[in-house]
């Protein structure tokens, strides 16, 4: 008897909820984004029984406007990193979470993505949106989910 298998695929979800000072959603994003060639090789690695690489553990934002490919390895202008703020992980899904605060990451964003470095390092995910416009008193969480399977 012969099994069919279907081909694992990884999926990337991300959400982006900016609030003004008093806490009140003034912009809501949520779409699908791309888990670059370099973030599924990462994945694969830490399969093996010597994985290379630290765990994800940052989160970028940026003002590049170039739609994300799957050859990318870096943001296309990056303005802030943060480390995660936390990340959770059940059965096949990971969820990883990061906040900007009042002043921090300030400006025109269009662009995040999730790495294993607080400078450098692999770039697991990458997403381009419409702009999100973070004023000096607002903060911003972004919710990402990396589903396999």
């Amino acid at each position: 008897m012969q099994v069919s298998e279907k081909p694992v695929g990884i999926t990337g979800h991300v959400k982006l909820v900016l609030r003004d000072e008093s806490g009140n959603i003034k912009q809501e994003i949520e779409h699908h984004n791309l888990v670059v060639t370099a973030g599924k090789n990462y994945i694969a690695d830490q399969l093996s029984s010597a994985p290379a690489g630290a765990a994800m553990s940052h989160m970028a934002i940026g003002t590049g406007t170039t739609a994300a490919d799957a050859t990318d390895t870096t943001l296309e202008t990056e303005i802030d990193r943060n480390a995660l703020t936390s990340f959770t992980d059940s059965a096949n899904v990971v969820t990883y979470v990061g906040d900007w605060a009042a002043g921090d990451g300030t400006g025109a964003i269009t662009e995040a993505g999730i790495l294993n470095d607080a400078t450098t390092g692999t770039l697991l995910a990458r997403t381009v949106f419409s702009v999100v416009n973070k004023g000096a008193s607002d903060t911003l969480q972004i919710t990402w989910t990396i589903t396999i399977g």
